[in-house]
């Protein structure tokens, strides 16, 4: 391959690895802006996980420029290319799985830290409870005819 195929290679390639980086930084921000932990811990991890994918693809980019794939110029170009979207591809999924771990992650902190309703004690028994049910709220209440809880037919 000659020093201009190289070249543009390596050029379409950056460009198409930061215009993905670009893109996942953006929507991933607003992905877990929308979970309910903190908007600045949501994008500093976006941020962390953005410049591993970057890292990553980048240098699957480097190792792909040096293999050799295709005769002449341009078939070489787009067989490479071909293999830097299919790297991209699969590098982009296991972000978003990242991301979504994370905003999981979140929402599972922010249901756990939740304050809790507490209930107004009441005073004394809402109800009688019927022979034999524990408690102030009984499950079922008799039957008129049988003074029994309900059963299904």
């Amino acid at each position: 391959m000659t020093t201009n195929a190289y070249v543009a290679f390596l050029v379409i390639g950056v460009a198409l690895v930061m215009l993905d980086g670009l893109i996942i930084y953006q929507s991933g921000k607003r992905y877990l802006r929308g979970s309910h932990g903190d908007p600045a811990a949501g994008a500093s991890m976006t941020w962390l996980v953005t410049v591993l994918f970057h890292l990553a693809t980048l240098g699957v980019l480097a190792l792909l420029s040096t293999v050799d794939i295709g005769g002449s110029d341009l078939p070489g170009v787009v067989g490479r290319l071909g293999v830097l979207l299919l790297v991209l591809a699969v590098a982009h999924a296991i972000t978003l799985s990242v991301l979504s771990r994370i905003r999981g992650e979140q929402e599972a902190e922010a249901v756990i830290n939740r304050p809790r309703r507490v209930e107004p004690e009441q005073q004394g028994t809402t109800v009688t409870p019927v022979p034999g049910q524990d408690g102030r709220y009984p499950a079922a209440s008799p039957s008129i005819e049988q003074r029994a809880p309900y059963t299904t037919p």
